[in-house]
């Protein structure tokens, strides 16, 4: 209750400030099936380009708390790993083996609520393909909940004379996608490459309603 009021508070006293920041516009792969509005538990699934992915991606989805697994590093700095921890962060050891942020993100999914991932789980380096080959965890969660998993694109256009514009993709299902005929792990590089795959076609949708607009 008390992060979903810190959300609250945070999304509405600062949405005046990132209107001239991002000035954010909005493409959808198909609105009827999934707007901005998310309905129920769902896992969401987006690129990364900078830290500020996050900020944007709370004002697209103004009305749903996204509870974003994040990176150690983030937390370990003051005072904004305070300010992550009370948005409802979930804290995601990289280089332990803690799998701990699963379970955490399970929870939250079985209260119906919305995990958001980066499954490259870092940003690319300069010159590097992007996206970055995407991490099991998505597609792992996506196997143990049966939520869906909501794609995102965002061109990761911040701070600049561009306009911050993002597409928002059907769901897609990590049991419906599962290949019964291999192994566990097997099915989770299978789905994490359709999540990438799937990103991927966002990025050139995303340049062709551009052009139509």
């Amino acid at each position: 209750m008390l992060i979903n009021l810190w959300n609250a508070f945070v999304k509405i006293t600062a949405y005046p400030v990132q209107l001239p920041v991002f000035r954010t516009k909005v493409y959808y792969e198909d609105k009827k099936v999934q707007s901005r509005r998310i309905r129920g538990a769902a896992i969401l699934i987006s690129n990364h380009t900078s830290v500020w992915d996050y900020a944007v991606w709370l004002f697209v989805f103004f009305f749903r708390t996204l509870r974003a697994q994040m990176a150690e590093v983030l937390f370990e700095k003051k005072p904004l790993g305070l300010f992550l921890k009370m948005m409802g962060g979930v804290r995601v050891d990289r280089n332990s083996f803690d799998f701990g942020f699963v379970s955490r993100s399970q929870a939250i999914l079985e209260k119906g609520g919305v995990v958001e991932i980066f499954p490259e789980s870092r940003l690319p380096l300069k010159g590097e393909a992007r996206p970055l080959p995407f991490k099991p965890s998505a597609a792992y969660l996506g196997l143990l909940s049966g939520a869906p998993m909501i794609p995102v694109y965002t061109n990761g256009a911040y701070f600049s004379k561009k306009r911050a514009r993002v597409i928002i993709g059907k769901p897609l299902y990590a049991r419906e996608l599962a290949d019964d005929s291999l192994s566990e792990k097997e099915n989770l590089e299978r789905i994490s490459a359709i999540l990438r795959e799937k990103i991927i076609s966002l990025e050139k949708q995303l340049y062709e309603q551009t052009n139509k607009s």
